[in-house]
């Protein structure tokens, strides 16, 4: 599975490595490549990742899920 999420709220390098280690860090996650001028996370999973998952992850670590 590849899906690439909106993120609101990155401003610096700094929240781009937050939200790479806080997708890579979930189950079945086996690449996350982080763009913060365009403010997308692509992630690449082993497993069908529901979007609310997403989300909670995202929201757990500062941002917003667009």
């Amino acid at each position: 599975m590849e899906k690439e999420l909106k993120v609101n709220g990155m401003m610096c390098v700094n929240c781009q490595k937050h939200v790479h280690d806080a997708l890579a860090a979930m189950a079945g996650v086996s690449s996350v490549d982080v763009n913060l001028e365009k403010g997308t996370a692509k992630v690449t999973a082993d497993r069908d990742i529901p979007q609310d998952e997403f989300k909670k992850v995202i929201e757990e670590a500062g941002y917003e899920l667009a």
